[in-house]
């Protein structure tokens, strides 16, 4: 088997599309999609109840919104840490899953009213006939990572939504301190808003997660750049002092200016790129800089949008 998937603890999980995905990736040909990924029994169920409050509470936000993707996931995630949400393994408990599933429902229902667009016994309806075809993905996570790493099998960790939620390419609302905002060229990416490198998220990431290589991407996006302006430092725009680090209350960081430096684009391409010694000088310049500053050498380094558009760079 090539590589063994599997979805842990820590997440939300929508089943829907679970099976949606797998369906899509199968029929685009995938081989073995359905033998090749696990659930763990801990993850908590991302509903369609979720979905249907996630909207009616950025409505009760109003201009304080968060600006979530509508998925239900902030939701689903309060009611995990509420301890009244539903872990995969009581799905397989049909008295226990249905029980809890009404009890969340009414729980909404009295907060929204006529609001709530959700019916409780269509959901339920659906997870029976989820509850047989869940059963073959299921695994105790814990078990199965033990078992992993006794054996010494290679392992990829995947994650998201760490310090700073990815703060160079943002959905939602929140502070975004190097968003383009019109000034120059517009960096925009479909929905999604990118913004120039912050070395302040940067560096406050590192210290929490003490990572021992960088992965930089898109470094092809910036080819047709005369000037790259890279976020340094954030200040109060009162007294000019520069903040000692990230700050932690969002209104100091919503008022804060950000220092800019500055250094010269290359104005070639770098797509498919496969050595930093092939880089344009201006392009190495960049890469050491970044490095220089955050103390942590840069192993990958993207140049397209293809899985192979990578460069390994040695970090010696």
């Amino acid at each position: 088997m090539k590589g063994l998937n599997l979805i842990g603890s820590g997440v939300v999980f929508h089943v829907p599309s679970f099976f949606s995905e797998l369906k899509e990736l199968d029929e685009k040909g995938l081989p073995r999609v359905y033998d090749r990924i696990l659930v763990s029994d801990r993850v908590h169920i991302n509903l369609d109840l979720h979905l249907a409050v996630d909207g009616l509470e950025e409505i009760e936000l109003g201009e304080n919104k968060i600006g979530t993707t509508g998925r239900g996931i902030g939701p689903c995630y309060s009611t995990k840490a509420a301890r009244s949400g539903i872990r995969l393994a009581e799905v397989f408990k049909a008295e226990l899953f249905e029980s809890k599933l009404r009890r969340l429902a009414s729980g909404f229902a009295k907060r929204y009213g006529d609001l709530l667009r959700y019916d409780v016994e269509d959901e339920i309806a659906r997870f029976r006939e989820y509850r047989p075809k869940l059963a073959r993905f299921v695994v105790d996570a814990v078990s199965f990572m033990r078992s992993a790493q006794e054996k010494n099998m290679n392992i990829l960790v995947e994650g998201a939504n760490m310090s700073g939620i990815n703060n160079t390419t943002r959905v939602g609302m929140g502070s975004f301190k190097t968003e383009d905002l019109g000034e120059g060229r517009p960096l925009v990416d479909g929905v999604v808003v990118v913004g120039r490198l912050d070395l302040v998220v940067m560096r406050y990431s590192i210290a929490i997660n003490y990572y021992t290589a960088l992965n930089l991407t898109k470094l092809d996006v910036l080819d047709s750049f005369e000037t790259i302006k890279i976020a340094v430092a954030y200040k109060n725009p009162e007294t000019g002092e520069e903040l000692a680090s990230y700050p932690t209350d969002p209104d100091i960081l919503d008022q804060a200016q950000v220092v800019y430096h500055e250094m010269p684009g290359w104005k070639r391409p770098t797509t498919n790129v496969k050595t930093f010694d092939d880089l344009p000088k201006q392009a190495q310049d960049y890469v050491e800089f970044i490095e220089s500053f955050v103390r942590v050498k840069v192993k990958w380094i993207g140049t397209g949008p293809d899985r192979e558009s990578m460069i390994e760079k040695s970090v010696v």
